[in-house]
Order: C-alpha cells, then structure tokens, then sequence
C-alpha cells in the first residue's frame, strides 16, 4: 500500500495470509507519522512508468491500491492520472481523506477489486503488492485492466552500495532476526504473478530529511510497529546516537533505488 513496506524475511512475494493481517494494517497506529516521514518517488519513476507501459498516465483510469497515506496516489494525479484509491486500512484512509479530500476512494484490496471488468487503464500498487494474496490479486488485476492496460508494481528499497545504509542494515537484520529489516527488499522475478510478462527498471535517488524524520521513517515500517514498544524505542534512540557522529548537521541522505515492474495486458 503506498503504506506499506516489503520490510520481512518473506520479501515482495508473500501474501496477507502470510504476514498476518495484523501486520499488514499495523501502519493505521501510526497514519500521520507514515505520512509525513515517508519517502516519495522521483518523477524519472512516472516517466519510466510511462514508458514501460506504453501511454502517458495523463487522463488514465488509474486505480491506486494499498494507497494508504495517498503518498503515490498524489504523485500520480499530479501527473494528470484520474486516480482512484482503494486503501483497506480505517486510519490509513482517514488520512488520506484529510489530505487529499477531492481524490475518490473506496476501501478495499487488491484480493477482491470492487471495480468492474475492463474498466482501468492501469493499476499500481506502490509499496503494497506484497501483501496481497497473488493466487487472487493477478487474476482481478486482469479482470479489472482494459486490453492494453497495465499493471505497475513499485517498492522504495534503500541502497546498500552506501556505506552508511550497509551499516544501518546489519544493525536492523541484528535486531529484527538475520532476514529482516526496515530498509524494504528487492522483487524478484520469482515474486512476480507468472500469469503476467513484466518488464523492469531500477530508479536511484536520494532525499535530504532531518535526523528525526529519518528516524520516524525507520519506525513506521511494519517491523517496528509489530514491535515491542519499548525495544523498539531503545533502537532508534541508539540509531541517533550512531548517525548524529555521521551527520553533524542534523541532515541525512537518505539513497534509495526504487524497483519497479510493469506489465500490459
């Protein structure tokens, strides 16, 4: 959902029943953090979105699901889209509303699309395709696209090739367990619907953010919030002793590559 994170050791592919529903609307706690601490997307994503799905998205039926926050939702109408959210978390979507009251929402999830058949020109799913039950999602994604409509799925994964973020990452994957961590994971193709022939584009950026809004990022992945609040506290307040060494102004650079696949029908 753009609220939500492939931050587990099943990665991209697994589905709610796996996670656990609870995990998978543990971001409602924490709504208003999500919002204001959470990356966005750099306009080479749209672009490339464009391109791998073959039209622009101006003036394109699209369906946002697991919009969460709105945080895509809002990029892709300020790309001309006619966006749609469909979001299946109470207090995810009351803060959608309230910050994007004119954008038309329904509740729901991708496993049973309340959308009739052939009615989307393209259906994305920021951050939020692995928590949809594939064996349903793949199949109502067809249903719902127009022929020629496409399917995006996109995840915010942070790069590892700085050194900084490698350090943070081991730290996490200590603290979590060795397979998780809060830095979100990579789709591969295995994690893809097999139904469907995606094509892929990495996207690198970065973004300048305060140390707290780092820290508040960290904490409104799905990992800490299914967390124990005291254990979850004690590591981010030792992450801010270790990062305020690093960056004595206050000011972190965060690196992201954003993973994104598309597929027409």
């Amino acid at each position: 959902m753009s609220h939500t994170d492939p931050t587990t050791s099943t990665g991209p592919g697994a589905s709610t029943p796996h996670h656990g529903r609870s995990r998978a609307l543990s971001f409602d706690r924490a709504a208003a953090q999500y919002s204001a601490a959470r990356p966005g997307y750099p306009p080479a994503l749209f672009t490339a979105i464009e391109e791998l799905a073959g039209r622009p998205l101006r003036g394109a039926r699209t369906l946002d699901v697991g919009a969460g926050t709105g945080i895509s939702t809002r990029l892709l109408r300020n790309h001309g889209a006619h966006v749609t959210a469909v979001e299946p978390g109470p207090g995810m979507a009351a803060e959608l509303h309230r910050t994007l009251p004119q954008v038309p929402m329904v509740r729901g999830d991708g496993n049973r699309l309340p959308f009739a058949t052939a009615s989307a020109d393209l259906i994305t799913y920021a951050q939020s395709w692995h928590w949809t039950d594939q064996a349903l999602a793949a199949p109502e994604a067809v249903r719902v696209l127009r022929p020629g409509g496409a399917l995006a799925l996109w995840w915010n994964v942070s790069d590892h090739s700085v050194p900084w973020i490698a350090e943070q990452d081991a730290r996490l994957r200590r603290f979590f367990g060795a397979d998780d961590s809060a830095h979100g994971s990579s789709v591969r193709p295995r994690d893809l619907p097999a139904e469907l022939d995606f094509a892929n584009r990495k996207v690198s950026w970065t973004r300048q953010v305060s140390l707290d809004t780092h820290l508040a990022n960290l904490g409104s992945h799905s990992a800490f919030l299914v967390r124990g609040e005291e254990d979850a506290r004690r590591f981010l307040t030792d992450e801010r002793e270790i990062l305020a060494e690093l960056f004595a102004d206050g000011t972190v650079e965060e690196s992201y590559v954003v993973d994104l696949s598309v597929a027409t029908r």
